[in-house]
């Protein structure tokens, strides 16, 4: 019935992470943490079979729960996220049993947001294409990612 309309679905996320702005020139450089708040929206046309237990679905909110729970909340959460390159790194490495993630680029809103929408849309099924991401750091502060603006 409904088979040519585009939807946008969204599901919303929360977790806990420290970090640090290597090179900042602001209190950012030191180690704190945020309550992030992360939206993910998909896009895609209704699935349209009776016979699909999925019917009328983009994509199931449970499936779209465990791609990003497994991609970004699992691996992060209660984590201390660093620059590869940080000056806590020599210090970090004596403390055993601490979720310490070290990453390729200095771990802003802005560069976490990009390498989310990579993972996300990799792990993603046919048919549903990632749309946006918002990704709150603040009550006031957040980064947003669009396909659009990506070429994608």
């Amino acid at each position: 019935m409904y088979s040519h309309h585009k939807v946008r679905v969204t599901k919303e996320f929360s977790f806990e992470m420290a970090h640090a702005l290597e090179g900042y020139d602001g209190k950012c450089r030191n180690i704190h943490g945020h309550s992030y708040h992360l939206s993910v929206t998909i896009i895609g046309t209704p699935i349209n079979n009776l016979n699909n237990p999925k019917n009328g679905m983009v994509m199931d909110f449970g499936d779209l729960k465990g791609i990003v729970e497994r991609v970004v909340i699992e691996p992060l959460d209660h984590s201390l996220v660093l620059f590869e390159e940080s000056e806590f790194k020599k210090g970090i490495k004596n403390c055993s049993g601490q979720l310490v993630v070290f990453k390729p680029y200095n771990p802003t809103c802005e560069n976490l947001i990009i390498d989310f929408a990579r993972q996300i849309r990799f792990a993603l099924p046919g048919g549903a294409q990632l749309h946006s991401l918002k990704l709150r750091e603040t009550q006031t502060g957040y980064a947003e990612w669009h396909a659009s603006d990506n070429g994608t």
